[in-house]
């Protein structure tokens, strides 16, 4: 099952290298329910692992030309604040284990049928750089950069409370709200996803413990797939790809209920509960 989680990290690299998000979905179920991490400090590890598979997978496309810095300032800025303030959130008492892992399935279905419902959608003529772009969903916003101030905050939230990316909502919206051509969206949205990554990390000082090993493992894996996403992009249709990955994105949405459920009705006992203490046992303290 490690082996299984460590080619996982692999293709969570890939997908964050291709699509500009969706990493992070992959990340979380990996270690939870393969590598038997407790949620809050997966959530944790996720940060660290997602933040730096993004920044290398932003090097590809710095050297492309394909990142837009005052647009990356400007929507980065409002979702750190919301993934430092996701973060303090899920410290307290009520917000739990299944609760954040609730909204974790519940973000999933919703990337899943945004980015299905798009693929579906009449296609568009192709785009100058070269890219075949799936439809997004015109906004109506007279004031667009406010929406993206509104739409950042909220995405960093979402970051720092169930650690998603939340690079399915930040392409959308730096196409959309911030016309940003959608190969630029991709490439910013890697380094939007990794300010978001430190932001919600900070919020996340002396509450939990990290298993560093297995986070530098996960991050070397990760990060190898990311290159090779970033890399591969050009040559492989994004709105063919963002179909077959929000029907896997329902899969694992459906896997995380069902896991869930499960805990809630028999929650881990003796040698069970042992079992996981020593694959969620912290060899470093973080904070």
């Amino acid at each position: 099952m490690e082996v299984v989680g460590y080619l996982l990290a692999i293709a969570m690299g890939i997908s964050l290298g291709l699509l500009g998000g969706g990493g992070s979905v992959l990340a979380l179920p990996v270690l939870v329910y393969i590598m038997g991490i407790e949620p809050k400090t997966a959530i944790a590890m996720t940060l660290v692992i997602v933040g730096t598979v993004s920044l290398l997978g932003v090097l590809p496309h710095a050297r492309k030309g394909n990142l837009d810095l005052p647009k990356a300032g400007i929507f980065g800025g409002a979702t750190m604040v919301g993934a430092y303030l996701g973060a303090r959130l899920a410290a307290l008492p009520a917000i739990t284990s299944g609760v954040q892992m609730g909204i974790f399935a519940g973000a999933m279905l919703l990337a899943a049928v945004m980015m299905i419902y798009r693929t579906y959608r009449p296609s568009p003529s192709p785009l100058p750089e070269g890219l075949d772009a799936p439809q997004y969903t015109k906004p109506v916003c007279p004031y667009c950069w406010l929406w993206l101030l509104t739409e950042g905050i909220a995405v960093g939230v979402l970051t720092g409370l169930v650690g998603v990316g939340g690079g399915f909502a930040i392409v959308p919206a730096l196409v959309l709200l911030a016309k940003v051509p959608m190969r630029k969206a991709i490439g910013t949205s890697l380094l939007i996803i990794a300010a978001n990554a430190i932001a919600g990390l900070m919020g996340y000082l002396g509450t939990v413990e990290l298993n560093w090993p297995l986070t530098i493992t996960f991050t070397f894996l990760a990060g190898i797939g990311t290159v090779l996403g970033s890399y591969g992009s050009q040559y492989i249709s994004v709105a063919r790809l963002q179909k077959s990955f929000g029907y896997f994105l329902l899969a694992v949405a459906a896997l995380v209920l069902v896991q869930e459920y499960r805990r809630a009705d028999n929650p881990p006992q003796g040698d069970r509960a042992g079992k996981q203490a020593i694959h969620s046992a912290p060899l470093f303290r973080f904070g």
